[in-house]
């Protein structure tokens, strides 16, 4: 019986651990948006599901039997999830700030409240908890189809680039140890989902090892590489000033021309100053404007 409980309680804190680090891994995103001081191009819906999450399952480890670890980890995740939201909010333009109000509304101050009011009038003891652990459960298996939509767009794409593997990897592992902890604790409201997400965590990874070769590199755009008219508009090169259609065959043109390096202005400025040269010697400019 001290070993089984010291397994439960093992693992209960592995998956503590691992939580947190997963619920850390978008500080990242939330330093570029105070940086560049707006939200834009990010959306706020996970965050206000992930805090609708936290909700749900301390409501639930509030009446449930030695639920401690649920609530230490669900304690970090509403406040993590509470502060992006609130970086977000801050930064974000009128029309996200107002999405944003209108979701936390809905899941976090009507669904919330009306999943409280529901089992608080009508439910006692043993079957709140069963009602609440059947509400999180339900939610839960819900949370963990959304990758779906990843695996969909990989396998469509033959790209892994918007599936990290190092989060799958983490998110994977977090699944197993509650998983255990679930199993030990004979909580099937916690032990299930986490099948779910265990199984497409591995789908993840084994999707992410089949077209990882495949990826193109975000920092390069390949030009045509047919003969074709190809439209050249700079803004500025040196004191000159070029807006025009050429025909240009790309055949002339030397290799390390066709690849635009967008990693850094001065590299850009570089390849356009070469690229003009080039055109120069050629022939290929008729007019400066």
């Amino acid at each position: 019986m001290a070993v089984h409980f010291s397994l439960m309680f093992l693992f209960g804190l592995l998956g503590n651990a691992i939580s947190c680090m997963v619920c850390l891994a978008p500080l990242p995103t939330f330093y570029q948006i105070r940086k560049k001081k707006t939200s834009e191009g990010f959306q706020s819906l996970p965050y206000v599901i992930g805090l609708f999450s936290a909700m749900l399952w301390l409501f639930y480890a509030l009446f449930a039997k030695d639920a401690m670890l649920l609530i230490t980890i669900n304690v970090f995740t509403f406040f993590m999830q509470a502060f992006y939201i609130a970086v977000y909010l801050f930064y974000a333009t009128r029309n996200d700030r107002m999405t944003t109000m209108k979701l936390l509304s809905f899941f976090n101050v009507v669904g919330f409240g009306a999943i409280c009011s529901f089992t608080l009038a009508f439910t006692r003891g043993a079957v709140r908890v069963q009602v609440l652990g059947w509400i999180c459960m339900v939610f839960s298996l819900c949370v963990f189809v959304a990758p779906l939509g990843i695996v969909r767009k990989v396998i469509k794409t033959k790209s892994v680039e918007f599936m990290p593997i190092s989060l799958s990897f983490f998110l994977t592992l977090s699944a197993v140890m509650w998983f255990m902890y679930g199993f030990l604790k004979k909580d099937p409201y916690v032990a299930v989902p986490n099948i779910l997400g265990f199984s497409f965590g591995i789908v993840q990874m084994v999707l992410y090892l089949v077209y990882r070769k495949s990826t193109t590199p975000n920092n390069c755009v390949d030009l045509p590489l047919k003969k074709e008219v190809v439209v050249i508009d700079m803004a500025k090169l040196g004191d000159q000033q070029i807006n025009q259609v050429v025909p240009v065959d790309p055949a002339a043109v030397p290799p390390e021309l066709l690849v635009i390096n967008v990693a850094g202005e001065e590299e850009e400025n570089r390849r356009k100053e070469q690229l003009n040269k080039h055109m120069n010697k050629a022939g290929m400019v008729s007019n400066d404007s």
